[in-house]
């Protein structure tokens, strides 16, 4: 048997309660009241308690059905994200990336994001282009993208194409629009050197710039096809010396004074 529609089931619960209603209490009513001006007034008050009492069901049958429609829209949420992270580990397999590199970033990312601030459906944001900070890699070819040694100036300009690239992929999909701030702009520097788009300081969406943060940390702390790992001490150096230059100094700040608690969230596979 074909299931009812949600606005079908509510509206007809509604009809048949409420006519459940008027009849016996007009019955009631009739049977109790006898005098003409007494039963107006009883008739007045029975619409009110008529008012609030479909009120107060309608408020809970809605509610019931909104409940229901957002653990149907968090469902697909999960359902997306776990394709997406297969995409993703795909792409991390195809770069040469060290294991759990993705995964990494975005649990690091996220601890970043909470410590400065946000919230709700901006960490939404953090985690998904986190995830997908370097989608437009997709259109690379391999030749640039496993390259051991240094690309040339041809190739550098190919492989800076791939933020804008990233961009407009995410930007197709509606519920990744808000996500594509880290993909288009985590190459973007602090003093305003970085590209697609040179932005400098604050005008580098606040998403990309603790993305960024995350991401020269993990860059330099684990093997990549053109580079050893390096020590520890000359990662934390590294990005001392990098605030406000290539990274936002007061993120740069943030991810030491919790490092230790941040590192573990990026370790904890």
């Amino acid at each position: 048997m074909k299931r009812l529609s949600p606005q079908l089931r509510t509206a007809g619960t509604y009809v048949l309660v409420s006519a459940i209603y008027i009849w016996f209490s007009g019955h009631l009513l009739g049977a109790l009241v006898h005098d003409p001006r007494r039963i107006v007034f009883y008739q007045i008050l029975k619409g009110w308690l008529f008012v609030l009492g479909t009120g107060l069901l309608l408020y809970w049958m809605i509610g019931r059905t909104v409940h229901r429609l957002a653990e149907a829209n968090h469902r697909l949420l999960d359902s997306h994200e776990q394709a997406l992270r297969v995409l993703v580990e795909a792409m991390d397999i195809r770069h040469k990336e060290t294991s759990d590199h993705s995964e990494r970033v975005v649990r690091m990312a996220l601890g970043l994001a909470c410590r400065a601030g946000l919230n709700d459906e901006a960490l939404r944001d953090v985690k998904f282009g986190a995830l997908l900070h370097d989608i437009g890699k997709l259109a690379l070819p391999d030749a640039i993208l496993i390259k051991p040694g240094k690309l040339d100036e041809d190739e550098t300009r190919l492989m800076r194409t791939h933020p804008h690239m990233g961009y407009d992929m995410l930007q197709r999909i509606d519920f990744l629009r808000g996500a594509s701030a880290i993909p288009y702009s985590h190459h973007e520097r602090w003093d305003g050197t970085g590209y697609p788009q040179g932005l400098k300081g604050e005008e580098i969406p606040l998403a990309a710039r603790i993305f960024s943060v995350v991401d020269v940390w993990d860059a330099l702390s684990f093997p990549r096809v053109y580079k050893p790992a390096w020590p520890e001490p000359d990662v934390l150096h590294y990005l001392r010396d990098a605030a406000g230059g290539q990274l936002d100094p007061y993120l740069v700040q943030l991810f030491l004074d919790n490092y230790a608690e941040l590192k573990a969230l990026a370790l904890n596979s």
